[in-house]
């Protein structure tokens, strides 16, 4: 296996990059775009995802790798939940969140396969 070198070779890394578009261009839409609060608030978490698994691979050692991990998965939580709230706003459909909840999830899956990991920390 070959050695990686910089976070943004990292696989899990890249899908929470392309989460991250996704989550920015939902918001985009005129409802959501008027409620400024929440369009930032989950904009943001969706951020904290990917910067969270960049923020640990650049940290000395596997044990801060690991805990930044565990709050890219607290964020990823915050989006699910925004995205819920999304739903109850009517500013996203049903089927957008459930996929994008169920895409966070895999995210999850992945890093804890990838690194090893319980599936809970």
């Amino acid at each position: 296996m070959a050695t990686i070198k910089d976070f943004e070779d990292l696989q899990t890394w890249q899908m929470a990059r392309e989460l991250n578009k996704r989550i920015f261009s939902l918001t985009l839409y005129h409802l959501f775009s008027k409620d400024y609060s929440l369009k930032d608030q989950i904009r943001r978490s969706s951020g904290s995802v990917m910067d969270n698994i960049a923020e640990g691979f650049e940290r000395d050692g596997n044990k801060e790798f690991i805990n930044y991990l565990s709050f890219s998965k607290g964020s990823a939580g915050e989006v699910r939940s925004q995205l819920v709230r999304a739903f109850d706003y009517k500013y996203v459909s049903q089927s957008e969140m459930s996929e994008l909840k169920y895409e966070y999830k895999e995210l999850w899956k992945k890093n804890c396969k990838l690194y090893n990991l319980p599936q809970t920390i």
